[in-house]
């Protein structure tokens, strides 16, 4: 069986069904996982595309997520990096595995302009160590642009995933 073959986390399953409905699947689904992680949803993180390889996450320059300069906060940017990153490692880790954010790291390189998008992507051999290894770690790479196609941050997320604990 491939890495892209195997039986779909309780995460994917839920996208599956939320993809299925008419018209709004991508609302339904925002909505659904804005639930899940109430920062995701209080910030109005919008889900573009979810995948087991690919997570694209949209933030819109709106008044609850902005700064002094009407730009998205810094703290936004890191949350847009770290959802689509979370939710890349969150479509591939298996139900018995919880996965932990590591590191952030994040370089602000220059002012943004307008919505942001978030392209979090993992490679087969990483989605392969995901759902093969009992606990590990693995940098999810991500692109973040603004409406100006630039990237005015740089980040390098480093997610973990270990064994629930039972009992």
């Amino acid at each position: 069986m491939s890495q892209t073959a195997a039986k779909p986390n309780q995460l994917a399953r839920t996208v599956a069904k939320l993809k299925g409905l008419p018209l709004v699947g991508n609302w339904a689904t925002s909505f659904a996982l804005g639930r899940v992680v109430p920062l995701v949803g209080t910030a109005g993180l919008r889900y573009e595309d979810i995948t087991p390889e690919r997570v694209v996450v949209r933030i819109r320059n709106q008044r609850k997520v902005q700064n002094h300069i009407q730009g998205v906060h810094a703290a936004a940017m890191a949350l847009l990096a770290e959802t689509a990153t979370g939710f890349c490692v969150g479509m591939n880790v298996p139900d018995d595995k919880l996965p932990l954010i590591k590191t952030m790291k994040i370089d602000y390189v220059r002012r943004s302009q307008g919505d942001m998008v978030a392209v979090a992507q993992l490679r087969p051999e990483q989605i392969q160590q995901i759902r093969s290894q009992d606990k590990g770690e693995v940098t999810v790479p991500v692109t973040i642009t603004d409406e100006s196609g630039e990237s005015p941050i740089q980040a390098e997320m480093v997610w973990a995933w270990v064994p629930k604990k039972r009992g």
